[in-house]
């Protein structure tokens, strides 16, 4: 290949992705009897929140289910087309349900139908900091934490699972772990 000696407007210099996403078309264009939530999809390689629209939870006891499976339904949806050209992804697949606590389960522990140390590290950081954002099971903490406690199909017994500002910055490291709560009062 030839230099030459005529400048040549190439454009700009290439840049990291943006990671950032207008978020107030969410909130004025979600479909009616729908909420805004936040999310946490990957971008340059971290956690990011987003902002998606869910049907509105229902309240009272039984909630946490429906409310974690609207939440993981938001996390699989492909990005839109903004977030995607501002290098949002997600890892988290299908088919992935969410049943209720088992009576042997400590209190606010959700099942999936996969088991979490069998998803890609990824997909599980992205779920286990959007349920804590969203007060799922355990919620937010301080200083951005939040702990939920999370079983499979199996006999396993659940783990806590902790979000915090590392597994934000590295989705690929080992979540932080704890051995679950005690049982809840309906246990036998």
């Amino acid at each position: 290949m030839r230099t030459t000696s005529v400048p040549v407007d190439a454009g700009a210099a290439p840049s990291r992705l943006p990671c950032e996403v207008d978020q107030k078309n969410v909130i004025t264009q979600s479909p009616a009897g729908s909420v805004p939530v936040r999310v946490y999809l990957v971008c340059a390689s971290e956690l990011k929140p987003v902002e998606r629209a869910i049907p509105v939870p229902k309240r009272g006891a039984g909630a946490g289910v429906p409310l974690a499976q609207a939440l993981l339904d938001a996390l699989r949806a492909d990005p839109s087309a903004d977030e995607h050209q501002a290098g949002f992804t997600t890892y988290v697949e299908s088919p992935l349900l969410v049943t209720g606590a088992r009576a042997s389960d400590p209190d606010g522990a959700l099942r999936l139908s996969v088991q979490p140390e069998d998803l890609r590290q990824t997909a599980l950081a992205q779920i286990v900091c959007t349920l804590a954002e969203n007060g799922v099971g355990g919620g937010a903490g301080p200083s951005g934490t939040g702990q939920v406690v999370r079983g499979g199909p199996g006999t396993y017994a659940p783990r806590a699972y902790t979000c915090d500002p590392g597994v934000k910055a590295d989705p690929d490291m080992p979540l932080p772990t704890a051995a679950p709560a005690s049982p809840g009062p309906s246990a036998s």
